[in-house]
């Protein structure tokens, strides 16, 4: 409908689904978090793979985004207190100084060849530390910056930009890797951390925070309060833990698909991860092109099921173009879930709220990463990459019958 709608009024249909980019802060923050995102994802790429060539152990492999989430795990509902506390710019900015700071590290060990897996490991721990606080401040950011009519809008762009560069990030990576080595990645890395900090120098939105004398137990406490007095909110947050714990797993052993199981090189697991991110921007334009629609609990829940299946089908796959479909369709999927979920969590949420109720929610979020990932690095060993990705897949599809035929708080909203 949307394509077909595109051929018959090309200028309306852009307007509507790139309709946040009207807004001039909205367009800084999205250009800059865009391209470190990139360099994010070119890093990741790099760093999956240096990890498994220099241990040959899928256990440290999964290791890794445990260990790069255990600090948003542990510190984000503190994160969120202060993104509700402080200038949000400035939290982002200290994040992005950090994380370019690791960045930079690992590549002067890597052209000095003394770079060891703890380093790697060491770096994801203080990265994710940045995120705890970063983390929140961003989602609490991003809705400010548009009319809340336009906000289910701004954030599904919001996940477009990431989910490009899911794309584009692997994309490039795979030739760099190839010619010239992991350092070029970790490299670009650090330098596209300077485009973000300079897209929030440039913002007129102010965020002017309320003075309280309440303790940030208290005020973390508040936020619990809030949550549980909106009774979908629960299953929201529930709902997004599920989902990365179950699904997360699949990108994170891509290298063992790629390596073990197809007996391909990097560019096999960087067209997994190209694909994927292709799949997701094209869920989250879907998404965007919809604005404010209804029923997104409805579609939230049917995107799952068929997450679930894409994942199921990945995990039996032995023809690599089914697997590239099913990757592909499963990116799409995984979307339209996590757009669904955000814009309904963000519309529930009062502002001055924002950044305490998102750090529970980014808590769910990523904890269900960390949990997964551990999960099922301590499971694959036993069982095969395939069987564990298959069992979460038939698990994601039980997920959304429960939340559509028991559970009817998501659904009805």
């Amino acid at each position: 409908m949307l394509l077909q709608s595109f051929f018959v009024n090309p200028q309306h249909v852009l307007r509507r689904v790139f309709k946040a980019f009207h807004y001039r802060d909205f367009r800084l923050m999205w250009i800059g978090a865009c391209a470190s995102s990139v360099g994010t994802w070119m890093q990741q790429v790099a760093q999956a793979w240096l990890i498994y060539r220099l241990s040959h152990s899928a256990f440290l492999l999964a290791l890794d985004p445990v260990l790069a989430t255990i600090p948003i795990f542990l510190f984000s509902l503190i994160g969120g207190v202060v993104a509700d506390r402080v200038e949000r710019r400035y939290i982002l900015s200290g994040s992005q100084y950090i994380q370019m700071a690791c960045a930079f590290l690992l590549t002067a060990l890597l052209a000095l060849h003394m770079v060891r897996v703890w380093h790697i490991l060491a770096c994801s721990f203080v990265s994710g530390f940045a995120q705890a606080f970063g983390g929140p401040a961003y989602s609490a950011l991003i809705p400010t910056l548009v009319d809340k009519e336009d906000m289910p809008n701004a954030i599904a762009l919001n996940s477009i930009q990431f989910n490009a560069a899911v794309m584009i990030g692997p994309a490039l990576s795979a030739p760099v890797l190839a010619k010239f080595g992991e350092v070029w990645c970790f490299g670009l890395n650090g330098l596209s951390f300077v485009a973000p900090i300079i897209a929030l120098s440039l913002l007129k939105v102010r965020f002017a925070p309320v003075k309280t004398a309440e303790t940030v137990l208290d005020s973390m406490k508040e936020g619990v309060r809030f949550i549980r007095r909106q009774g979908a909110m629960q299953g929201l947050i529930l709902l997004a833990f599920a989902m990365t714990f179950l699904f997360v797993p699949m990108r994170t052993f891509l290298p063992v698909f790629a390596k073990d199981i197809f007996r391909q090189g990097p560019k096999t697991y960087a067209m997994f991860l190209s694909l994927s991110g292709m799949g997701s921007v094209v869920g989250a334009l879907t998404i965007a092109s919809r604005g404010n629609m209804k029923h997104k609990g409805r579609v939230a829940l049917t995107a799952l099921a068929v997450l679930g299946a894409t994942a199921a089908v990945f995990a039996v796959s032995r023809s690599i173009p089914l697997s590239y479909a099913a990757v592909f369709v499963s990116g799409s999927a995984m979307m339209a879930v996590f757009a669904s979920v955000s814009s309904l969590v963000q519309l529930i949420v009062t502002n001055e709220m924002r950044g305490r109720v998102m750090s529970v929610y980014n808590f769910a979020f990523r904890g269900g990463m960390t949990m997964g990932n551990l999960t099922s690095g301590w499971l694959v060993p036993i069982f095969s990459a395939p069987v564990v990705v298959l069992v979460n897949g038939l698990l994601l599809i039980a997920l959304a019958g429960y939340f559509a035929l028991a559970q009817r708080r998501v659904a009805a909203l």
